[in-house]
C-alpha cells in the first residue's frame, strides 16, 4: 500500500481508502461486509470513511463499521464521519449549526464506539447557517479532542473561499480534507476546487472514482445490468442508473481497450488516473466482495506514461 499525507497535515492516509456509503449497514449482508473490512485493514487500507447518514437509519453504517473495526487497534486506522444531512423531520436536525453539529457528533461517536474521529467532513453547504458558527464549531470540537481534523464534502469553490478566509480572519484551525466526487467522467474540481484546496492544505479524499461501478465496465451498452450490481438493487440503482447514457458506455469501451493494453484492469486504470494527481490523498472505494478490494488495491502500483494519459483525455474530453 501507498500512503501520503493528508494535505499538509501529517496524518498518513492509505491511498485507497474503503467507504460505506450504499454498501454498508444497508444492502450488503453483513458477514461478507465484514470480511471486506478485514481484507482492506490486511491489504494495509488504513483509511475508513463513513457517515451519519450512512445506512438504513442514521447512524447504522457506523454501527457496523465499530464492529467490523472492533479487532484493531485504534491507533492504526483513520475513522471519518460526516454530518449535513437530515436525519429525521424534526427542526435543528439536519444542517451546519453549532446545535446540530454538537449533537451529531456525539451520536456518531457513541456509535462508532470510539472517543475521536480522525476527520469530521461538513457533509454539503448549509445556506442557513452562517460559515462562521461552522467553523468556529468544528475548531471548538477540535479543542476538545473529539475531532482530529476539520473537513468539508462537496463545497463549491465560493463556499471554499469564504471558509478559508473565515477560518484565517479568526485564526481557527485550517481545514484539513476536502471529498468531492473525482472521477474520469467527472472532472469539474481541476477548474477551481482543486487548485483551492492545494494552496490552502487541504489533502483531496475523492469519491466515486470509479463512477458508482460505471468503470469498472460491468455495464454494457445494450445489456441488462448484471445481477448482483446497484445497477439491479432496487434500493440503491437510481443513483447508477442515471449515469448509464449511451455516450458515458461508449467512452467506457473505448478506457477499456487502453487498460487491456496496459494489461490491467478498467478499475485499476480509473483509480490511477485518480491517484496522478499529488493533491489527491486518497481515492474512496466502495466494496460489497474482498475480492474487489484485492484488484483495487493494485492500482497504487500503475504508473500512466504522458502518452497514456494524453490517450485516455481525448476519450473522456
Amino acid at each position: 500500500m501507498q500512503y501520503r499525507r493528508l494535505g499538509r497535515a501529517g496524518l498518513q492516509v492509505s491511498a485507497i481508502a474503503l467507504g460505506s456509503w450504499l454498501t454498508y449497514g444497508t444492502v450488503t449482508e453483513e458477514d461478507t461486509a465484514l470480511k471486506c473490512v478485514q481484507e482492506a485493514f490486511e491489504l494495509g487500507i488504513n483509511h475508513f470513511d463513513c457517515a451519519n447518514v450512512y445506512g438504513s437509519e442514521p447512524h447504522a453504517a457506523e454501527r457496523f463499521l465499530a464492529k467490523a473495526l472492533a479487532p484493531f487497534p485504534r491507533h492504526e486506522y483513520v475513522l471519518t464521519t460526516k454530518a449535513f444531512w437530515p436525519v429525521s423531520d424534526k427542526p435543528n436536525q439536519r444542517g451546519l449549526s453549532r446545535k446540530h453539529l454538537i449533537h451529531q457528533v456525539e451520536e456518531s461517536l457513541r456509535a462508532l464506539n470510539t472517543d475521536y474521529v480522525d476527520i469530521f467532513y461538513c457533509h454539503r453547504f448549509d445556506s442557513e447557517t452562517d460559515v462562521e458558527e461552522t467553523l468556529r464549531t468544528i475548531d471548538d470540537l477540535v479543542q476538545q479532542g473529539k475531532v482530529l481534523y476539520g473537513g468539508i464534502s462537496e463545497w463549491q469553490p465560493q463556499h471554499i473561499a469564504e471558509a478559508l478566509a473565515v477560518q484565517e480572519r479568526l485564526h481557527l484551525r485550517p481545514l484539513r480534507a476536502s471529498q468531492p466526487v473525482y472521477n474520469l467522467l467527472n472532472r469539474y474540481i481541476e477548474a477551481a476546487v482543486l487548485p483551492l484546496c492545494q494552496q490552502a492544505g487541504m489533502g483531496l479524499v475523492v469519491f466515486s472514482p470509479l463512477a458508482q461501478g460505471l468503470l469498472t465496465g460491468k455495464y454494457r451498452r445494450g445489456e441488462a445490468a448484471p445481477p448482483g450490481s446497484r445497477a439491479a438493487n432496487p434500493a440503491v440503482k437510481s443513483s447508477v442508473t442515471r449515469l448509464l447514457t449511451e455516450d458515458r458506455l461508449a467512452k467506457v469501451e473505448q478506457l477499456a481497450g487502453v487498460a487491456q493494453e496496459l494489461g490491467i484492469t478498467l478499475s485499476q486504470l480509473a483509480l490511477a488516473w485518480v491517484l496522478r494527481q499529488p493533491a489527491v490523498s486518497s481515492a474512496l472505494i466502495g466494496a460489497s466482495r474482498p475480492e474487489q478490494i484485492r484488484e483495487n488495491v493494485k492500482a497504487v502500483d500503475v504508473t500512466l506514461s504522458e502518452e497514456i494519459l494524453a490517450r485516455i483525455d481525448a476519450i473522456v474530453s
